[in-house]
């Protein structure tokens, strides 16, 4: 195969490096077209592949102009490889098995890719997994994939309950837990499950009072926690009404309640050896995890809870370790700002521990956890110039725009900017600051760069799930 692949003057050496690189398979040819490889123009790159026979050419994904009219004149295909020179080796070493695009940057695009044929993959496996036992639907244990459980606390006090479940069901949960406190009655229970009758996914309730364990057995698909002060009480009504129960041991073993619960009929049971939060004997408890007779309940939430660092690692590592153990069922919660969003991180989580059943570790697979650190930091050629100057530091003095002043802000996964009474919405800051300067909202250079800082700054906050304050520091 024939490729050509031009390049600026100031990422040659690294274009040049990856075609040797991958010689032995391609016949590739690297010509400058100008200092940077973005800026190549239509008319550039059509006498370059004219009259030559070349069988593609792979242009900088930074490219923004339009190549179809070159194409239709050359019928050479034209596709967008990796926005950044230093990832183009990995493009041209999966050339052979994937078709680049022709609008989108290879790295993305290879991404997104990867990302729906593991998402192909993880649905077929659990389509062909068998299981202990099912409920409302989703496979419990055998070799289907772990189940994330998501915990809403005091689920009576929420006045937002059903927006609530349908959001952790969103973010990936297999089941929804409502936990009661002491001071819930069996009215509130009742109340609380009644109010969710349009919802299609598992329920769970927890506490360990039988009569709010007995108030939500009408729709409860699942009981958490079972033990022996209350299985006398309320195991047969568990088992009359269809529902699975997590196991805890108390005053008695694990295996001993266990027993008690298969005694009162109940024939879907999951055990929970109880995961101690670090500090307490987190890894001593995870001794308690071999061994057990039916499928496991791994509460990982407990943990994240306890532990002033950021929730995606900690999760990551914690589905690791509920892999390990076979763990059916993982328990998380977001009950503070700093786990917000857990439920989508174990889910995502669970999910690369389901892929790695044919590798070794959790990694290229196609879904990750990275947010803010890069798998592969981009190595891109030094700046080049003659001379350099210290910036001058701004004015204390601040002059403002003629046409007022700006409000920022953030609404749900929106993007808010407020011109005298009048509002702007959008996911992308870009988005937000064109539509401001086609309004005439601004007038001055600095209120531009200004107001650029500001709306990124919210865009990274909603991707981030961070708070945002206009002018506060990130």
């Amino acid at each position: 195969m024939h490729i050509l692949l031009p390049t600026g003057s100031a990422t040659v050496a690294i274009v040049k490096a990856a075609a040797e690189r991958a010689s032995d398979r391609y016949e590739i040819d690297v010509v400058v077209t100008g200092d940077i490889a973005s800026f190549l123009a239509p008319g550039d790159l059509q006498r370059l592949l004219r009259g030559r026979d070349y069988d593609m050419a792979i242009v900088s994904g930074m490219c923004t102009a339009s190549f179809a009219d070159v194409e239709r004149d050359t019928g050479v295909p034209v596709y967008r490889g990796p926005r950044h020179a230093a990832d183009l080796s990995l493009i041209l070493g999966v050339l052979d098995r994937v078709r680049l695009s022709k609008t989108v940057p290879a790295d993305d695009f290879l991404a997104e890719t990867r990302r729906k044929e593991a998402c192909r993959q993880l649905a077929l496996r659990e389509e062909e997994a068998d299981s202990e036992f099912i409920i409302r639907g989703r496979k419990i244990g055998g070799s289907s994939r772990m189940k994330v459980l998501a915990e809403i606390m005091d689920a009576h006090k929420r006045d937002d309950l059903v927006d609530e479940v349908r959001r952790f069901f969103a973010a990936g949960a297999d089941i929804v837990d409502l936990g009661f406190g002491f001071d819930a009655t069996a009215e509130d229970v009742r109340r609380c499950f009644s109010t969710l009758a349009d919802i299609e996914g598992p329920l769970a309730v927890d506490t360990q009072d039988p009569l709010l364990i007995s108030a939500a057995l009408f729709r409860a698909d699942l009981v958490l926690s079972l033990h022996e002060g209350n299985i006398p009480v309320v195991g047969e009504a568990v088992a009359d009404a269809g529902a699975a129960a997590v196991v805890v041991p108390r005053e008695r073993t694990l295996q001993e309640n266990l027993v008690a619960a298969e005694e009162a009929g109940i024939s879907c049971l999951i055990a929970d050896p109880l995961l101690q939060p670090v500090g307490s004997g987190l890894v001593a408890s995870l001794s308690g995890f071999p061994g057990v007779p039916c499928p496991l309940f791994f509460g990982a939430g407990n943990v994240v809870e306890l532990l002033d660092a950021d929730s995606m690692g900690a999760n990551a590592l914690l589905a690791g370790m509920a892999y390990e153990v076979g763990a059916a069922v993982v328990f998380t919660s977001e009950h503070s700002d700093k786990t917000r969003g857990s439920v989508a991180e174990m889910r995502r989580a669970t999910d690369m521990m389901a892929l790695m059943t044919d590798r070794p570790y959790p990694k290229d697979l196609g879904l990750d956890l990275l947010a803010l650190k890069e798998k592969r930091r981009r190595r891109e050629p030094p700046l080049e110039y003659n001379s350099i100057m210290d910036a001058y530091p701004v004015p204390d003095e601040i002059t403002y725009d003629p046409l007022g002043c700006i409000r920022i802000g953030i609404e749900g996964d929106c993007i808010v900017a407020v011109h005298r009474d009048c509002a702007v919405r959008g996911r992308r800051w870009e988005d937000v600051f064109y539509t401001l300067l086609v309004n005439g909202s601004l007038s001055r250079l600095d209120h531009a760069a200004y107001l650029g800082k500001e709306l990124f700054k919210a865009e990274l906050a909603i991707r981030l799930q961070r708070s945002f304050e206009q002018d506060g520091p990130f």
